[in-house]
């Protein structure tokens, strides 16, 4: 028998039906009629309400979008808590009122507080001594609302302790007078700023459903598949059973509880015809109707909505892309001040985010870059990957990579949550050596400084004393550079054809008359860094292309130079609202002038002549009419190889190499029968292809007739084979060539290269 501390409980039920009393005069006066008798402040003591217990403001799921067809189309969610707010009439109403009949039957009635439970509650607290209350409906909404709010205190306030935690736990459920008085004051100032239709929605848009979900519309879909709208009686009673005690009661843990489904989910079953009951009694069904509800099976039919990009990845082949987009929220101060803030917002706020990813355009790139580099290869670490950037908005069209997308700390081969395609700031990769592709900064500068395509240059030197290059800011040292070239040269080329075969020892001697700092300084404008973030390397083998770039960098550049010179930041995001319909503006890509118009048209013309005749990427020509250039590029033993292709609509780069190792690459077999050097060719033709067709490209940039000087014509088939350049990363090898013709002729036409000979 327990025995009753009758002073202390006598005092605390005289406070407690005081207290209530008040409360209870409070909840039935209407407030003009309390500040009529002179006691304003009082009111306002009761009415006070804060901002966080507005209805419909709780945790909300964030929803990535991308376009196919035209259409938007998710691809992804991100939560802390899985809920999706709906409005009163996207909830059934057997729900609804499984909910009044058997948490608060007289809610239509009350002010707020359940006056009969209050003043019952207060007496059984006296007599047991431990406090409690009738808990109306509006009272368990303002509850709800209070946790809610130490959880995002949890997520958001790293430097939070545990007893701050625990206080604001204490303060929002704990068994005290205190907090059930102020419960009950909260829900009354609730009760006179809403509707009872206002609260019932917003209590059953922040209930707990078990785990991570909350609210009838995620209810609805995880339990059942079904809208909250579209909810039959027995699923409405099954829901409304949970919420009476969410973990014990939940029904997607069929075999790890008593409650599971060899059990038939019992205390879930017996909840559930409680709630019938009740339904019953409240005269809210009939007895047949009740009847058929209980004879009934729990039958769930669970759902789950991922969380995170998961199903970004399983779905549309575009984990890599989505975690890109979860990077540049986290990294924007439009989304918040601090990390912690971003996270907070995407995770809670219920963001719309509208991407740049076109999945058409994202299901072909995957397919051509699948069907040339399986995801694992026994005896080598070989990754690739191929982006598709917008040039002149830096919008990221496509990003894919032949390994599986994971966030698993467990992750077995061929799976990774490395970006390939991007930095270590928005994928944890440290990027790839480039080869001959970074030669184009040195073109640029060489054409900046007054040069020109039809000078002939020597590519005889193969050893270079450091002390024959100048670097104006910092100092150049070291043993001699080798210089190799894959095949034999002749004592001198044109630029032009230095640059359509890709000659090695050309490249180095245009460095000699060049300033490495200046060439560097330019890569700089054009948006280069080095993908591990720290400084670019700026000696003399820089120039072939030693620098470890990222896809996703390598691209916006040579948009750039496709975009007359004008270069913009990669982004992701188009545009972004929240849950209540504000915009969100994220920072918007930024876009500068990186060189000269005129340069950027005279190296676009330049490189055309890399896709044909000579050219080391003429195997990758689609042969349509759409105007475009390229740029290969591979390291010593191609460890690395890489192409880059571009028209004014879009820049492709494709990337097939070592992710870690030094494996020789130049016969190592890859799908289609070809090779870690030649794969590139066959996905970089295939996007080409589909590309011109989709997305297509006007007129090029125009070259300025000046920096082309008296061009020479291109080797004749005759007089050539087919060439395969390439750089090398310390320039002991690399750069195939094959004799070019490099007597002079009549210049050509500005607007494009001279027409290609025969051969590769």
């Amino acid at each position: 028998m327990r025995v009753m501390r009758w002073p202390g409980s006598f005092l605390m039920f005289v406070v407690m039906s005081a207290l209530a009393g008040l409360l209870v005069a409070v909840a039935v006066t209407p407030a003009v009629a309390v500040a009529g008798e002179g006691a304003s402040g009082a009111a306002a003591f009761f009415e006070d309400l804060p901002s966080y217990l507005d209805v419909q403001t709780p945790q909300q799921v964030s929803t990535v979008y991308a376009k196919q067809g035209g259409q938007d189309v998710k691809i992804a969610s991100f939560y802390a808590e899985n809920r999706t707010i709906v409005k009163s009439d996207a909830i059934a109403t057997t729900l609804k009122q499984a909910a009044i009949d058997t948490e608060d039957p007289r809610y239509y009635d009350e002010g707020g507080i359940d006056v009969i439970g209050t003043l019952r509650g207060a007496a059984a607290t006296a007599v047991g001594g431990d406090v409690q209350g009738g808990s109306s409906i509006t009272q368990q909404y303002v509850k709800n609302v209070l946790v809610q709010q130490c959880e995002q205190l949890t997520g958001k306030d790293a430097a939070a302790t545990k007893a701050k935690i625990d206080a604001c736990y204490q303060d929002a459920a704990g068994v005290t007078p205190e907090r059930k008085l102020q419960e009950m004051r909260y829900a009354i100032a609730v009760n006179k700023k809403y509707s009872k239709q206002d609260i019932l929605t917003g209590y059953l848009n922040i209930v707990g459903l078990g785990g991570r979900v909350y609210g009838a519309e995620a209810g609805a879909q995880y339990y059942f598949g079904v809208s909250a709208k579209d909810l039959s009686l027995v699923q409405s009673a099954t829901l409304v059973a949970i919420l009476n005690n969410p973990s014990n009661l939940r029904i997607d843990q069929p075999d790890s509880t008593a409650n599971g489904a060899a059990n038939g989910y019992k205390a879930t079953k017996d909840r559930r015809d409680y709630v019938l009951r009740r339904m019953l009694a409240h005269h809210s069904i009939t007895k047949a109707e009740e009847q058929q509800a209980i004879a009934t099976p729990v039958q769930p039919k669970i759902t789950p909505t991922a969380n995170g990009c998961s199903a970004a990845a399983t779905d549309h082949d575009a984990g890599y892309f989505c975690d890109y987009v979860r990077d540049q929220v986290l990294q924007d101060p439009a989304f918040g001040k601090t990390t912690a803030d971003r996270i907070g917002a995407l995770d809670t706020e219920g963001l719309q985010i509208h991407t740049s990813l076109d999945l058409d355009l994202q299901a072909q790139a995957q397919n051509a870059l699948s069907t040339y580099v399986p995801t694992t290869m026994a005896g080598v670490n070989a990754g690739g990957s191929n982006v598709t950037v917008e040039p002149g908005t830096g919008r990221i069209l496509s990003m894919v990579q032949n390994t599986t997308y994971t966030q698993s700390d467990s992750a077995g081969p061929g799976e990774t949550a490395v970006n390939y395609s991007a930095d270590i700031d928005y994928g944890n990769s440290g990027g790839f050596q480039t080869g001959s592709t970074y030669k184009v900064f040195t073109l640029a500068e060489w054409l900046a400084t007054g040069h020109t395509l039809s000078e002939s240059v020597p590519t005889t030197e193969h050893t270079f004393p450091q002390s024959e290059f100048t670097n104006s800011c910092q100092g150049v040292g070291g043993s001699p550079w080798q210089v190799a070239n894959a095949e034999n040269v002749p004592p001198s080329m044109t630029v032009q054809d230095a640059t359509t075969e890709s000659i090695n020892t050309a490249f180095a001697a245009m460095g000699k008359q060049l300033d490495l700092c200046k060439i560097t300084q330019l890569a700089q404008s054009m948006g280069i860094h080095r993908a591990d973030g720290t400084p670019l390397k700026e000696y003399p083998a820089s120039i072939l292309g030693i620098n470890e770039l990222s896809p996703i960098d390598l691209a916006e550049a040579y948009a750039g130079f496709a975009n007359d010179g004008i270069v913009c930041t990669p982004t992701a995001i188009d545009s972004v609202t929240t849950a209540d319909g504000a915009k969100i503006t994220p920072t918007p890509t930024s876009c500068t002038q990186g060189v000269s118009k005129e340069v950027a048209g005279t190296v676009d013309y330049a490189l055309q002549g890399v896709l044909h005749g000579n050219g080391t990427a003429e195997s990758a020509n689609p042969g349509d009419s759409t105007p475009k250039f390229a740029k290969t590029g591979t390291t010593d033993g191609d460890v690395q190889n890489w192409l880059v292709a571009s028209t004014t609509k879009y820049t492709n780069a494709t990337w097939v190499g070592n992710v870690s190792g030094n494996v020789p690459l130049a016969n190592w077999p890859f799908l289609q029968h070809t090779t870690g050097y030649s794969a590139k060719f066959g996905i970089g033709k295939s996007m080409m292809q589909y590309l011109d067709a989709h997305v297509g490209g006007g007129a090029l940039p125009a070259p300025d007739p000046a920096m082309i000087g008296q061009v020479q014509a291109p080797p004749s088939s005759s007089s050539t084979s087919g060439a395969t350049g390439s750089s090398g990363s310390s320039g002991s090898s690399g750069g195939s060539t094959t004799p070019g013709n490099t007597q002079p002729s009549t210049p050509a036409a500005p607007a494009a290269p001279a027409a290609p000979a025969a051969g590769q």
